[in-house]
């Protein structure tokens, strides 16, 4: 059985990412990209699926023991955990490098005290567990493969196979060091190079330390924002400045429950909002290859802007259900692909927009394109903002006009007169001062209500929505004004839950609600940051402070975050570890430090 979610450590070379378990687990790994077939997919079924365990040996009939210390090395993606047993302590490191050949994923086991009997248990199961490889030995080599795909495994210590698994059995004194590498590569292609794991971990180590100096903030949360921009850098594939949203599909955001998507690819929302951070830190050249990743995607049809995109902007992710896998904690189905890709969600509009002129007002290189393709944005959204959409949550119920999606609209409009008014462009100016004007005097009429002082989540509705906390930030209204502060004060009251986070909007159980499915979730993380973000914009720092620090406290020991905390359990849900929630937390710390609403 897979370990909680928050028991997961990430590793990645970004291009593609592992979690690793407490006991030293790999459960889930996609080969060669993100989105590609699992080789390991235990996280959503059994062993069956495909695992690679690296520990202290332990009896058959026992479970693998958790280890007593794990951390990441400095500012990388090094991982490393501890073990003391009876017999001594030992290390081992996990990391893949970031690579310029053969992706890797390479473990080094070191002696630290005593003598430690250790056990390496790789089962390799390709299509996401569907399929076993053949599993041979070339030269001195072992080698998997199965249709387009090999995987070479690499190692001093002697293997040998049993029940369709590769073992190592090994004993570790102080000072060994004994290195493990699985290596992929395409099955008619050449053997990859023998690894290098001692130079590459030095690389590897290298790169982090490098990238991580170019962070500008050095406030007092300094090791939580710098582990979330850690975590944003290995979800951005590499070759393309695309973003993932997550590295893994169909963590449950309701344990046992149907709502289970898959995250591999890249939202525009997410990826705008991310990209956001890391300009705001000092990134621009993400900022740069992300830019030229949409432009790209989009190529010159705007009036058909998908939501998401593959990783090198593939239009077509089509969803399918992988019926042999149980499911993580039997949260069945287990899909892959994603059908809400071609739901039409207007604040997309507003999120890009908003992206674009933040690079433009940071000095980001000026491209031409990126600026022709904000006027058409802003002509398509001219004819079709009016219409009722999926919105932000990507419901798969009836279309509505949500009020989110048309102040995002109104965002879209807004920032693209700016543009203008800076000279850089030409348009209907007038037009759209006008056309601006019309969307904020909808919202305010039809998305407002007066009896309870609070924007509702969509027109003429009474439910609520944790999106409306973004009006403030985005301008819309000021802090200050009553509506503003109703708002907040209603969600509050109405979508927190007990230990004060904030859900999306109201779920039914059992029965199907505003987004068409049964069951409910948890409290959504990125919301809850929201919350804290308006809470100081309205002068309550304290308060801010409080639930700022509060939800740091729902971290991982490694400082990750999935999509959702569940009140009812006391656990992380969702897709992990999740770029909608560390963006949010790194927006949040510069808010309160430049507020100077911190402890300490």
């Amino acid at each position: 059985m897979a370990g909680r979610i928050e028991d997961y450590a990430l590793i990645g070379d970004m291009q593609t990412a592992a979690l690793v378990c407490r006991d030293g687990t790999v459960d889930w790994l996609c080969l060669p990209r993100f989105d590609s077939h699992a080789i390991f997919a235990g996280l959503l079924g059994t062993e069956e699926h495909g695992f690679w365990r690296l520990g202290p040996a332990h009896p058959a009939d026992a479970a693998a023991p958790a280890a007593a210390r794990r951390s990441y090395r400095g500012d990388s993606l090094v991982l490393e955990s501890e073990w003391d047993t009876p017999r001594g302590t030992v290390r081992v490191t996990d990391f893949m490098p970031p690579r310029d050949g053969a992706p890797q994923l390479i473990r080094i086991v070191e002696g630290v005290t005593g003598r430690v009997p250790m056990r390496s248990a790789l089962r390799m199961r390709f299509s996401y567990g569907r399929v076993v490889p053949w599993v041979h030995r070339h030269e001195s080599r072992t080698v998997a493969v199965a249709g387009p795909d090999s995987v070479w495994f690499d190692t001093e210590a002697e293997t040998y196979g049993e029940s369709l698994t590769t073992y190592a059995d090994f004993t570790v004194a102080p000072g060994d060091r004994i290195a493990f590498t699985i290596s992929w590569q395409p099955s008619h292609k050449e053997p990859p190079p023998l690894p290098e794991p001692e130079q590459s971990l030095e690389a590897t180590e290298d790169f982090w330390r490098e990238w991580v100096a170019h962070c500008t903030y050095h406030g007092p949360y300094r090791e939580a924002v710098i582990r979330s921009l850690i975590t944003l850098k290995a979800l951005t594939y590499a070759p393309t400045g695309g973003i993932v949203a997550a590295p893994t599909t169909s963590l449950p955001e309701d344990i046992g429950g149907v709502r289970n998507w898959d995250y591999r690819y890249t939202w525009l929302r997410d990826a705008a909002i991310t990209l956001s951070s890391l300009l705001r830190t000092g990134y621009r050249e993400e900022a740069r290859a992300w830019r030229e990743w949409l432009l790209r995607a989009v190529a010159g049809d705007p009036d058909n802007l998908q939501i998401m995109y593959g990783i090198a902007g593939e239009r077509e992710l089509g969803e399918a259900e992988l019926d042999w896998l149980p499911g993580y904690e039997n949260s069945a189905p287990v899909r892959v692909g994603n059908g809400a890709a071609h739901q039409l969600q207007l604040d997309v509009y507003g999120e890009v927009t908003e992206a674009l002129h933040l690079g433009h007002m940071t000095g980001l290189a000026r491209n031409d394109y990126a600026s022709l393709l904000q006027l058409k944005l802003i002509r398509y959204l001219e004819k079709h903002w009016q219409e009722p959409d999926e919105g932000i949550w990507e419901v798969r119920g009836p279309r509505r006009h949500f009020v989110h999606s048309k102040v995002m609209a109104w965002v879209a409009v807004d920032r693209t007169i700016k543009l203008m008014e800076s000279g850089d462009v030409d348009g209907p100016l007038e037009r759209w001062k006008e056309l601006r004007e019309e969307i904020h005097r909808d919202v305010c009429e039809k998305g407002y209500d007066k009896e309870r002082n609070t924007f509702t989540q969509s027109y003429g509705s009474r439910e609520l929505d944790a999106s409306l906390l973004l009006i403030p930030q985005m301008g819309f209204l000021p802090p200050d004004d009553k509506r503003v502060i109703g708002t907040i004060e209603a969600i509050q009251r109405e979508l927190s839950t007990p230990d004060g986070f904030i859900l999306r909007y109201p779920t039914d159980g059992e029965h199907k609600g505003v987004d068409g499915l049964p069951g409910d979730e948890g409290a959504f993380l990125a919301c809850s940051f929201w919350m804290a973000d308006d809470l100081a914009m309205i002068g309550r720092v304290d308060e801010a402070r409080r639930l700022f620090e509060k939800l740091l406290s729902l971290r991982n020991d490694l400082g990750l975050l999935a999509e959702e905390w569940d009140p009812r359990l006391q656990r992380q849900v969702g897709n992990f570890p999740q770029a909608f929630s560390h963006v949010p937390l790194i927006d949040t710390a510069l808010r309160l430090t430049a507020s100077g609403a911190y402890g300490g």
